[in-house]
């Protein structure tokens, strides 16, 4: 199957009022994992790498052709989307490497440096066809601190998105990323504001702080694109030490990474048909 686009699947799920899953994959075992938990429910997926996932593995050029030539396999639509890039030349590869769509972080500058950085990405982008999400009212946790407190004002994100041409725009409303507890409390009131103000999908960062139950009404008030990473990670570990304490004698990987595998791709299923039920 070709590589799908995120506006294939972003834009239909935000004009029916559905959600549609971003999952963040940290090495191959969560790439096919996304995309067996997505073949599984007969759902669109959107595969992510962020920047410090690349950072991990040196590079972007061997796990980014891993994850699109995956993709291109899938039995379902699969997006293949770079999350967190703070850097333009990242950008830039990941577009030369087919990526579907990219999200440009210059969420830590000022207004409008943030906004000049990311015209610049936009303006690339769209000469290749490729979609450019940005973020507004930078959300916490991303060094690991819980920073619940930011929120993107509707009024701004609106002036932000006409200024630099983003196709979906991730906001702060209560959300924090790395959080392992699933007690995030969002700002349901902001989430429907910000729909009625900004013409873009919205997106959700940090998702997997909220409980199942908020994530459906985060839907159901305007959110489209959810992503969902350390839900993944804590998933997978679980599986890793399930099968390792039962086993303590095993040595070969694949038993025990396979645990793993498995435990994010029912995750994965379980997650696609909570975010994609009709509201």
């Amino acid at each position: 199957m070709p590589l799908a686009s995120t506006c294939d699947i972003v834009i239909p799920a935000a004009a029916e009022g559905r959600g549609c899953g971003a999952f963040n994959a940290v090495q191959l075992e969560h790439v096919s994992a996304v995309i067996a938990g997505a073949e599984a429910v007969g759902v669109p997926v959107i595969l992510q790498l962020s920047h410090n996932a690349i950072r991990y593995h040196g590079g972007l050029g061997p796990i980014g052709c891993a994850a699109v030539a995956a993709a291109r396999a899938a039995r379902v639509p699969v997006a293949v989307h770079l999350d967190h890039a703070e850097s333009a030349d990242l950008v830039r590869e990941a577009v030369d490497l087919g990526f579907s769509s990219v999200m440009f972080d210059a969420s830590v500058l000022d207004y409008a440096d943030n906004v000049r950085a990311t015209r610049a990405v936009v303006e690339h982008c769209r000469a290749h066809g490729v979609w450019v999400e940005a973020e507004l009212g930078e959300v916490g946790g991303k060094d690991g601190v819980h920073a619940p407190g930011a929120r993107t004002d509707p009024v701004e994100a609106q002036r932000f998105v006409a200024e630099t041409g983003v196709d979906c725009l991730a906001v702060a409303v209560g959300n924090s990323h790395a959080m392992a507890t699933r007690d995030a409390r969002l700002d349901f009131a902001l989430i429907a504001a910000l729909r009625a103000q900004v013409g873009v999908p919205l997106v959700l960062h940090g998702s997997s702080g909220v409980a199942d139950e908020h994530l459906t009404m985060a839907v159901r008030h305007g959110m489209t694109k959810i992503n969902i990473a350390t839900q993944l990670n804590k998933v997978f570990t679980s599986g890793v030490r399930t099968y390792l304490t039962d086993q303590p004698e095993a040595t070969d990987p694949r038993k025990y990474l396979g645990a793993g595998r498995e435990r994010v791709t029912a995750e994965i299923s379980r997650l696609l048909m909570l975010l994609t039920a009709p509201a």
